[in-house]
């Protein structure tokens, strides 16, 4: 279980998130890990960033739920790094999404910039059906990238939908085979590498602050309805209910 950075060529970094048994579910230290990454890589002579799950099977599930739910604010503060959700981030992020990106999955692929996906790859935002408040940016960001109306049906149903229904939406930018996600995402680094640093990031600084300032200004209401979820008798069954594999059964409290 592990972040792993290597360089592709002498502009390109590509990140792996490494823990397949788990569709690549992020533990806490694994999220410390992607935070310090971002830091190292804003400073470091790369000019763009490839971001993807290990095998073929997950971009990322999220965090991992059978492992530590506190959200305390200097753990929230570490998560909200990893994901990008308030962070105006200066070099372009290419994500290859090869299988199955869910929650936090998700809401990490909301602050990258070009999206290219497998052709078997599934997107969801199942924390709902768990009683989890999506925390890591999807209630702000996906509204603003894909609309209303789609958001929602995401937010409230946790549906997983395959890839090209989310190219459709305009969740990702293309759909390829499974086999090329990787090639594609490198090739399209590859592109962005060739133009201006300064120009490239000089761009991605506008749009990832402007982002980045509508998230900080809801940041304190994100935090104070996901403690009123956490504090919820529906919290404790659901995640009981989804580490004993098992459907929730939510009663009425009151």
């Amino acid at each position: 279980m592990e972040i792993h950075l290597e360089s592709q060529g002498p502009h390109i970094a590509l990140v792996t998130i490494d823990n397949p048994p788990r569709y690549n579910a992020m533990t806490r230290e694994m999220l410390a890990e992607l935070a310090r990454l971002w830091d190292e890589l804003e400073k470091s002579v790369c000019r763009c960033i490839v971001i993807q799950g290990a095998g073929d099977k997950a971009f990322t599930s999220g965090a991992d739920v059978s492992g530590d739910l506190s959200a305390e604010e200097d753990k929230a503060r570490v998560i909200n790094r990893a994901l990008l959700k308030t962070s105006s981030f200066r070099k372009p992020i290419i994500a290859a999404v090869n299988g199955v990106c869910a929650g936090g999955g998700v809401e990490l692929l909301l602050s990258t910039d070009v999206r290219i996906a497998a052709d078997h790859a599934r997107f969801g935002l199942p924390e709902v059906k768990w009683s989890i408040y999506p925390f890591g940016g999807a209630t702000v960001k996906l509204v603003r990238q894909i609309g209303y109306v789609h958001a929602m049906d995401l937010l409230l149903t946790g549906r997983l939908v395959d890839a090209h229904y989310a190219r459709e939406i305009g969740l990702v930018n293309r759909v390829v085979p499974g086999a090329k996600v990787r090639d594609e995402a490198l090739a399209s680094a590859e592109l962005i590498a060739r133009n201006s640093p300064s120009a490239v990031q000089a761009v991605k600084q506008q749009i990832s602050a402007t982002l980045a300032e509508h998230a900080l200004a809801r940041e304190t209401l994100d935090q104070t309805l996901g403690d009123a979820v956490r504090e919820s008798p529906h919290f404790t069954e659901g995640v009981a209910a989804f580490r004993e594999k098992r459907e929730p059964v939510y009663r009425d409290s009151g």
